[in-house]
C-alpha cells in the first residue's frame, strides 16, 4: 500500500477546519484558555477515526456480498455526486454559547466526517492495494496463499485507518495551536472558501479514482 499517500491523506482531513480544529480553537478562546483547545481535540479525533473506521468496515462486509466492480462503480459515484454536491453548497460551522462534553464532541466529529465523506476518501486507497489474488497465482503457491490473501485485506485497513489518524491527529493538533497562539480566527476570512472548493474538488478527485482503478 502507498502509506505515504494514507499519511497525506489524513493531513489533509486534518487541516480542514470543518474537521475538527476550528471547534477546538473556537472552544479555546470561549473558554479563554488553551487547555479548552487541548481537551477538545481528542475526542474529536476519536470521532473522526470512527467515522473512518465505520465506512471501511461497511466496504468491507460489502464487497463479501456485491462484487467489486459494481462496489467500486456505487462508491466512486457516491462520491463525485457527494463531491459536486459540495461544490454546489458548503456551509460554515456556527460558534456560540457552546457547553459540550468528551461525548458531545466525539458525536460531533463523528458526524462532521461523515458528512464531509472523509471515510469515503480513503476507500481508493484501501481498495487499490485489495485486489483479490488471480487464480494464476494462488495455483502455483497453494493454499497458504490464498488464506494470506483472504486475511490481508482486514489487516490493511487496520493499518490505514490508524496511520491516517495518526496523520489527521498530528496536524488537526499543529493547525490549532498556530491557529490560537499566532494568527486567530481572522484568518479564515480568506482561507476558508478556498479550503472547501479544494475539500469537494478532492472528494470528485476520489470518485474518479476508484473509477479508474
Amino acid at each position: 500500500m502507498e502509506w505515504n499517500a494514507v499519511f497525506l491523506l489524513g493531513a489533509f482531513h486534518g487541516i480542514n477546519p470543518g474537521m475538527g480544529w476550528l471547534f477546538a480553537v473556537a472552544l479555546g478562546m470561549q473558554q479563554g484558555s488553551a487547555r479548552g483547545v487541548w481537551r477538545a481535540l481528542p475526542p474529536i479525533a476519536l470521532g473522526h477515526l470512527m467515522a473512518v473506521g465505520a465506512v471501511l468496515s461497511a466496504a468491507a462486509l460489502l464487497e463479501r456480498v456485491i462484487p467489486l466492480s459494481i462496489l467500486k462503480i456505487t462508491i466512486g459515484s457516491f462520491l463525485i455526486v457527494f463531491g459536486v454536491y459540495r461544490l454546489w453548497r458548503h456551509s460554515h460551522p456556527r460558534f456560540g454559547g457552546m457547553q459540550v462534553g468528551f461525548r458531545d464532541l466525539t458525536i460531533w466529529s463523528f458526524l462532521m466526517a461523515s458528512a464531509h465523506g472523509a471515510g469515503f476518501m480513503l476507500l481508493p486507497l484501501v481498495m487499490k492495494f485489495s485486489q483479490p489474488v488471480s487464480a494464476a497465482v494462488i495455483e502455483a503457491h497453494g493454499a497458504s496463499c490464498h488464506a494470506a490473501a483472504s486475511s490481508l485485506t482486514p489487516w490493511l485497513g487496520v493499518a490505514a485507518l490508524g496511520i491516517h489518524t495518526l496523520s489527521y491527529f498530528v496536524v488537526m493538533m499543529l493547525a490549532a495551536w498556530l491557529v490560537y497562539r499566532k494568527l486567530g480566527l481572522a484568518l479564515l476570512r480568506t482561507a476558508w472558501f478556498n479550503l472547501d472548493w479544494l475539500w469537494a474538488g478532492a472528494l470528485v478527485a476520489a470518485g474518479l479514482t476508484v473509477l479508474a482503478i
